[in-house]
C-alpha cells in the first residue's frame, strides 16, 4: 500500500515588530529581553526566559544583517537571501526611516558632521530619545539620508512631506535654533517648507521643471524686490491701509491696533521677501516672521481668526491699487507667507 506525502519547505524570515522597535530604539539584547518580560510575553506565549533570550538574540542578528540592505531600500526589494513578504519589507523600511519629531526639530537645518556626534548626548537628554537611536536616526536613518543620493527613498518608505522638509531646510540653512523660535515644532517647519516649495519653487508654475531639492528659483526671489513699492511709495502705502482697514472695520477685535500698526506690519511682511536674495537674510526668514509679525500681533492680543482675516484682506487689497502691476507675483508670495504665519501663530 502506498501513500502520497506532500512536503513544503519554506524559509520565510520572521519579523517580530516589537523586537524590531526595541532594536531601532537602540536597546541592547538584555534591555530588550527585560522589556519583553515586563510586557508579559511569557504568559502570552507560554515560553521560558531562556527561549525568550534566544529568540531576541536571533532577531537582533537578523536585523543587523538586514541593516546594510536598509541603507539602500531598492537592494532590499531585489535581494533573495531573506525571504520577506513585500508588506513586511515596506514595514521594515518605513520604521527604519521614521524619525522622532523632537530629534528632527533639534537637528533641522544643521549640517550633520563629527561635531554633531559630540552634541548627541545633550540632544538625547533633551529629547528623551536614546543615544543609540539618536545616532542611527541622525546618520543612518531618515535624518541622515544623503542629499546627493539618486531617489534615495520613494513612498511609502518615507513620508514625502517630512523628507522634503528635511532636504529643503538642509539646503536653505534657515535659522531654527534661536530661543524665540523654540515654540515652533518640526511639524510647523515641515508645513511651512511645504507651502514655500508649493508656491515659490519652480515647480509651482511648471511641475515638470521642479527641482528635487525644492530650491527656490533666484529669478523669483529677485522679482520680490519689485513688491517693495507697496511700502516705499507713500501713496500706495496709504491707499493699501485704507482699503484693508475699511474692509475689516467691525470684523476684527483688534481694529484699533491694526490701524495704528498697519504700516509697521506691512513693511515687515514686504521686506522679509525683498531680502531673500541675500544668504544671511534667508537664514533669518523665520526669525523675522516671529520678531516682526507674530510677536507684535501676540502683544496686541490678535486671535488666529483676526490674523487670518487681516492676511486675506491684505493680500487681496492691492488688486484695487491703481498703478500696482505685480498682483500675480504678490499673491504667489503672500500665499506662502500667509500659510506660514497661520501655522506658526500659536503658543
Amino acid at each position: 500500500m502506498s501513500s502520497d506525502l506532500d512536503v513544503f519547505v519554506g524559509n520565510t524570515t520572521l519579523i517580530d515588530e516589537e523586537v524590531y522597535r526595541l532594536w531601532l530604539d537602540g536597546h541592547s539584547v538584555a534591555e530588550a529581553v527585560a522589556r519583553r518580560l515586563r510586557g508579559g510575553v511569557l504568559e502570552r506565549e507560554g515560553t521560558s526566559v531562556a527561549v525568550l533570550q534566544s529568540d531576541t538574540r536571533d532577531h537582533y542578528r537578523t536585523f543587523q544583517m538586514l541593516e546594510r540592505l536598509l541603507h539602500a531600500p531598492p537592494r532590499l526589494l531585489q535581494q533573495l537571501l531573506f525571504q520577506i513578504p513585500p508588506e513586511r519589507q515596506a514595514l521594515l523600511v518605513q520604521r527604519y526611516y521614521a524619525f522622532d519629531e523632537a530629534l528632527a526639530r533639534e537637528l533641522l537645518g544643521k549640517k550633520l558632521s563629527k561635531g554633531t556626534k559630540k552634541e548627541l548626548d545633550e540632544i538625547s537628554a533633551r529629547t528623551g530619545v536614546g543615544i543609540r537611536s539618536c545616532r542611527r536616526q541622525a546618520f543612518e536613518g531618515g535624518l541622515g539620508i544623503p542629499l546627493e543620493a539618486e531617489d534615495p527613498l520613494t513612498p511609502p518608505f518615507c513620508p514625502p512631506r517630512d523628507y522634503a522638509a528635511i532636504v529643503f531646510f538642509a539646503n536653505s540653512r534657515f535659522e531654527t535654533g534661536k530661543r524665540r523660535l523654540q515654540f515652533l515644532t518640526f511639524g510647523d517647519f515641515a508645513a511651512c517648507a511645504q507651502s514655500m516649495m508649493g508656491h515659490w519653487s519652480q515647480g509651482a508654475l511648471a511641475p515638470e521643471a521642479a527641482e528635487p531639492d525644492g530650491d527656490l528659483p533666484k529669478s523669483f526671489l529677485q522679482d520680490l524686490k519689485e513688491l517693495k513699492v507697496l511700502v516705499t511709495d507713500k501713496d500706495l502705502l496709504d491707499q493699501h491701509k485704507s482699503l484693508v482697514c475699511s474692509a475689516l472695520r467691525g470684523k476684527i477685535s483688534v481694529y484699533n491696533e491694526l490701524e495704528a500698526n498697519f504700516k509697521a506690519l506691512s513693511r515687515a511682511l514686504v521686506n522679509v521677501g525683498g531680502k531673500l536674495t541675500h544668504a544671511r537674510d534667508v537664514r533669518d526668514f523665520f526669525v523675522d516672521l516671529v520678531e516682526k509679525v507674530i510677536e507684535p500681533c501676540r502683544s496686541d492680543k490678535w486671535s488666529p481668526g483676526d490674523l487670518r482675516l487681516f492676511l486675506t484682506q491684505y493680500t487681496a487689497a492691492p488688486r484695487n491699487l491703481p498703478g500696482f502691476r505685480h498682483q500675480a507675483l504678490w499673491e504667489r508670495y503672500m500665499a506662502a507667507i500667509t500659510a506660514c504665519l497661520l501655522r506658526m501663530y500659536h503658543d
